[in-house]
């Protein structure tokens, strides 16, 4: 008897390797991924802007870093002792501008030279709903009104309406930054996940509409350029893990056996079969580092440090190209 629906996501034709650049943008559930490639010493630039949600605030923010722009005082505004960008998380906002303008500024140059030598680019929107700055909210800030923010950086909801984009609107917005990233990086792959995680407050319901708003999109795309992949991260946990013990306490994210889970399934399908072998490896040594000592005085402790210098060593030998820097400091005790 099966327990589980079976599924197996398709092998990509063209897949990652470790000495490809990956950049990831989107929701949170990219970061579990993007954390994970990070850990494993893949060279990965996750975020540039923080965690976006929705497809006009992902491209605009793609698009920003194809131009290299370069943020100005008027593109910040204050509210709450803080300083914030429409277009950033909130891990961004400080207390100083020039300090927070410096910090986006320079993350913005960062993923335009990132992005032009990338091989990957994955993309995981959230969600087909837009929040747009009404006229209250753009005269306090600065911003014009219909502006679509990427954070509303908890701004009175009078400043902001809610749109569920078309499926028209998503399209355009999507087709128009696919072309700029092929013209400015011709050899970008791009893998496009849509991200499991619900998000009720929107309810129930529209949830549903703007998750499917996003598929429709997104294998419309797929189907239309060559160099376009889709891995299934939301139909892995909503249809194969389907049952609330893979969930955390707001029954709404993902929990960590039901992330790791997916992370299996992504390095599977995504990731070439040298490289996998390469990642278990790599991932020793790492666990390795992370081990809590308790009696660092020992005889057996030092052997342990020796045994793993060695490991790196040699794999640092065989594979210069991976950054195990951290782990050469840690295992020279």
């Amino acid at each position: 008897m099966d327990l589980m629906l079976p599924m197996q996501p398709e092998k990509l034709a063209e897949t990652i390797q470790y000495r490809d650049k990956v950049i990831m943008t989107g929701s949170c559930f990219s970061e579990h991924i993007g954390s994970y490639l990070d850990e494993i010493k893949f060279s990965v630039l996750q975020n540039p802007n923080g965690i976006l949600y929705d497809p006009v605030s992902i491209t605009g923010s793609i698009v920003s870093y194809i131009q290299n722009k370069q943020y100005k005082d008027n593109d910040l505004f204050f509210l709450d002792e803080l300083w914030h960008s429409w277009n950033h998380h909130g891990h961004f906002s400080g207390t100083a501008k020039e300090e927070v303008l410096a910090d986006i500024n320079t993350s913005q140059q960062q993923a335009h030279r990132f992005l032009k030598e990338a091989k990957w680019l994955i993309i995981t929107p959230g969600t087909a709903f837009s929040y747009r700055l009404t006229a209250p909210g753009a005269q306090t800030t600065g911003n014009e009104p219909g502006t679509g923010v990427a954070n509303c950086h908890k701004a009175p909801a009078s400043w902001f309406t809610k749109h569920l984009l078309s499926i028209e609107e998503i399209n355009s917005v999507l087709d128009n930054c696919l072309h700029q990233l092929f013209q400015f990086n011709p050899g970008l792959r791009i893998i496009f996940t849509v991200s499991p995680v619900r998000h009720i407050r929107d309810g129930v319901i529209e949830n549903n509409r703007s998750k499917a708003r996003l598929l429709e999109v997104i294998h419309h795309l797929v189907n239309k350029f060559d160099k376009l992949y889709y891995f299934p991260s939301y139909e892995l946990v909503i249809d194969v893990l389907r049952d609330y013990r893979f969930y955390e306490t707001d029954m709404v994210h993902p929990n960590k056996q039901a992330i790791q889970y997916v992370q299996n399934k992504f390095m599977q399908s995504c990731v070439d079969e040298p490289s996998q072998q390469l990642a278990k490896e790599v991932q020793k040594i790492v666990t390795a580092r992370k081990h809590l000592v308790f009696q660092p005085a020992t005889e057996a402790y030092r052997k342990f440090l020796q045994t793993h210098l060695e490991k790196v060593r040699k794999l640092q030998q065989e594979y210069p190209f991976l950054d195990l820097q951290r782990e050469l400091e840690y295992f020279s005790g």
